[in-house]
């Protein structure tokens, strides 16, 4: 009987979908068989059943995290708590669910015993192969190609600073005296403040 490609669950927030594309499609070319909502959801299927169909299937769930999808309210948070409750189905020692960052992030705290692997690293694609290379032989899957192939670049884009809207040039006299026809009588304390 022929080995089954590796099954992988990407879960992630929506406003993470360019970096897990990415790494959907270095998955999908080594060998393994993601799965990612935008690719695999066809029109007119019930996305809530097929995303719970596919946690079901999978060999392992990949957590993609970001600062946006840890501090998400909504689906994100939801997929989290069944990927974690499918979790306490393995035996123990299995590799199931792994934490993967694509920045810099603060894990939730129910995720901080697992260990995470910084994707954005030049080493954490590696790791991540060897643990999904792991989890394949656990389920008696096809391991992943080691073929060199090179990993994607996981990086988030540091946010576009917003620029302040330009203040217009304002000057504020603030009259401290008697004003008479319009015209600025000399008193005390006038001021002229320019912004």
């Amino acid at each position: 009987m022929t080995p089954h490609p590796l099954k992988i669950f990407l879960c992630h927030s929506t406003g993470d979908k360019p970096e897990v594309e990415k790494l959907y499609a270095y998955l999908l070319n080594q060998g393994a068989d993601p799965w990612l909502d935008s690719e695999k959801l066809l029109p007119g299927q019930d996305w809530n059943y097929e995303i719970n169909k596919a946690l079901d299937d999978s060999d392992v769930i990949l957590l993609c995290l970001s600062k946006r999808s840890v501090n998400k309210e909504g689906y994100v948070q939801r997929e989290i708590r069944l990927a974690l409750d499918r979790e306490q189905e393995m035996p123990e020692g299995r590799i199931f669910l792994i934490p993967g960052r694509l920045e810099e992030c603060e894990l939730p705290r129910r995720l901080q015993s697992y260990q995470w692997v910084d994707l954005f690293t030049e080493k954490g694609m590696q790791k991540l192969v060897q643990s999904l290379n792991l989890r394949a032989k656990q389920v008696g899957a096809k391991a992943l190609s080691a073929d060199g192939s090179p990993a994607p670049e996981i990086k988030k884009a540091d946010p576009k600073k917003r620029t302040a809207p330009k203040k217009s040039s304002t000057t504020i006299v603030n009259i401290n005296g008697n004003v008479i026809g319009g015209n600025i009588v000399v008193g005390d304390n006038n001021e002229v403040e320019n912004n």
